[in-house]
Parts: structure tokens; sequence; C-alpha cells
């Protein structure tokens, strides 16, 4: 949350649901359908073998097209890799990304 915070505030234009979100997003004011989304994207990103074609179906059970799937899944496994390799590496957050109460520098390059 932390490195998208910006840009999730400017998705979601709601300063209280970006509250919400990062405190817990379970019980923030969210639709069924980003709800079942973020299950699913949980369970990819925490139990990727434990994936079964029904956790497809939730998905086109609130009106997600195949198309959509495949761009979640995209999205989650690219943030996966992309994390990993910053974490990996303890590459910094850009001083214009941080917030007035962060100040984070663990980078090892």
């Amino acid at each position: 949350m932390f490195h998208h915070k910006r840009g999730l505030r400017d998705l979601l234009k709601d300063d209280n649901l970006l509250e919400q979100i990062q405190n817990d997003w379970t019980a923030a004011e969210l639709s069924e359908q980003r709800k079942t989304m973020l299950n699913f994207v949980v369970k990819l990103t925490n139990e990727p073998k434990s994936m079964e074609i029904n956790d497809a179906h939730k998905l086109r059970e609130v009106n997600f097209s195949d198309r959509d799937i495949l761009d979640i899944v995209e999205v989650t496994a690219y943030y996966a890799y992309a994390n990993r390799l910053a974490d990996g590496l303890g590459v910094a957050v850009e001083d214009w990304i941080l917030d007035d109460d962060s100040n984070q520098s663990n980078s090892i390059i």
C-alpha cells in the first residue's frame, strides 16, 4: 500500500475510502464486485497453488468478463513481481512518492 497510496487516492477520489481500505479493506465500504475481486487477488497472491476455476467463476458472477479476469490476474502478477524486485534489492521509495510522515531509505544499490 505504501508505494501505491498516491495512485489509489487518484483513482478513488475519496480519502475516507482510501483510509478505510488502508486500515482494513474487508471492512471498507466497497461494492460486492470490488470485494470479490480483492478476495480473488489476495488468494492469488498468498495461496497461488490453491486457485481453482471456481475462483474465476466467482468473478464472473459479479459481472467481470473473461478479459477483466485476465487483466486482474496480469496486474496482480506484475505487482507481485515488481514489489519483490524492489523489496529484494532494498530499493528506496522516491522522495516524490513519500507521504509527509514517511522517510524510508533501505536501498542496497
